[in-house]
């Protein structure tokens, strides 16, 4: 087994830590991983993206070309993942920044409005982990559990007061994700 996931939007969504966040958990339970950065000169509003691979055995090549699960945090992250997203793949779209629905028939797409949940949380910084939440309903390789042991693990010391509100919103994504997905 090898699962390909692309994570993208503007710099200052949480994308980069979205991704290792994902990669921490899979380690967690065993599997074998890679992630890889990518993003703009511009500290806040640039472009950044990330690709994690998680395996049962040691990974070949780190590099994703055409992923089958996918996170667009904006708009032209959306344009970019629905090019390149493998045919019968899965897009996870913050409803929050796209303003229209998907233009290829051979993929699936789950809208979640992740800052409008993230702000109904009290912080709209959480929007990332609204979106891993949403992404777990696809994502068989780890759960919920194993995400929030990766955020016990590994979430900064000065942000330890935040565990219980990220825990909330990787449940509130995956709520939406299960009831848009019908």
């Amino acid at each position: 087994m090898q699962q390909e996931i692309m994570i993208a939007g503007f710099g200052g969504q949480g994308v980069l830590f979205a991704g290792q966040i994902v990669a921490y958990a899979a380690m967690e339970v065993g599997k074998e991983v890679t992630w890889i950065p990518s993003y703009g000169p511009e500290m806040r509003g640039g472009t950044a993206n990330c690709t994690v691979v998680i395996a049962d055995e040691e990974i070949g090549s780190p590099l994703v070309k055409n992923p089958p699960l996918a996170v667009a945090l904006n708009l032209p992250s959306f344009d970019k993942c629905e090019e390149t997203l493998a045919a019968g793949g899965t897009l996870i779209v913050n409803q929050s920044m796209v303003d229209r629905g998907a233009r290829r028939k051979d993929i699936n797409v789950i809208f979640v409005p992740c800052h409008e949940i993230a702000e109904e949380l009290g912080n709209k910084k959480l929007l990332n982990m609204v979106a891993i939440g949403a992404l777990l309903t696809v994502l068989s390789e780890i759960t919920l559990k194993d995400v929030e042991k990766a955020l016990e693990a590994h979430l900064p010391a000065r942000h330890k007061h935040l565990l219980p509100s990220n825990f909330e919103a990787l449940r509130r994504g995956s709520e939406a994700a299960q009831k848009l997905a019908v």
